[in-house]
């Protein structure tokens, strides 16, 4: 993992949040019991400028938190364009919404609340892009669910690949890591995609359907 001092350094000479950004970090960490799960500053420009590559007409993003990277991803897509989020924690609805309102992009937002895993196969959608970043020991599970909903040289993008180092623990690795570690594994021998695997944060994958 990187060091601190690199992290700062690396925050420092990225461009600065929106105001809109900055206030719902700052109300996060203040009001969430788990602000660190928020994309945050230098991965949120990341996800920014990787929708503004590509200029989908489809997102969508499997946990929402508190509505950070949904904004961020947002920002690249088309007109008519729509992202779709799903969140399965209720009492980050009220906080979501607030900021989707405020945003620019707020008639192109849809919040989903549920279960990914019972909603994504009636989504009767294709998507150019899709950011996976909720229940861990789900990846593997929603990568299959989505892969056919995703158009050929789509993207999807894959959240704490590297969960802070642990995917390097071999002997006695506890749920999460060794979901994380298959779900690596199985992209990495899945014929049907290329990817890179990149150490912002903790770990983003960045896969391309063939």
């Amino acid at each position: 993992m990187l060091d601190i001092e690199i992290h700062k350094y690396i925050d420092k000479l990225t461009s600065s949040e929106t105001e809109l950004l900055y206030n719902l970090n700052r109300e996060t960490n203040l009001k969430t019991t788990l602000p660190r799960m928020i994309s945050g500053k230098v991965q949120g420009k990341f996800l920014e400028m990787v929708s503004l590559m590509i200029k989908p007409k489809r997102i969508l993003e499997i946990g929402t938190f508190t509505g950070y990277s949904a904004i961020c991803l947002a920002k690249g897509l088309r007109e008519g364009g729509s992202l779709y989020t799903i969140e399965s924690n209720i009492e980050m609805e009220d906080i979501i919404k607030k900021y989707f309102d405020e945003s620019e992009k707020k008639d192109q937002l849809e919040l989903i609340v549920g279960d990914a895993i019972q909603i994504i196969p009636d989504l009767d959608e294709n998507f150019d892009l899709v950011f996976i970043d909720a229940d861990k020991e789900e990846y593997l599970k929603y990568y299959k669910l989505i892969k056919s909903k995703i158009v050929k040289g789509g993207f999807i993008l894959v959240d704490n690949v590297l969960w802070s180092g642990k995917v390097l623990n071999n002997k006695t690795p506890d749920r999460e890591t060794k979901a994380l570690q298959e779900f690596n594994e199985y992209v990495a021998q899945d014929d049907e995609v290329e990817q890179v695997m990149l150490s912002i944060r903790d770990g983003l994958f960045l896969i391309r359907k063939l």
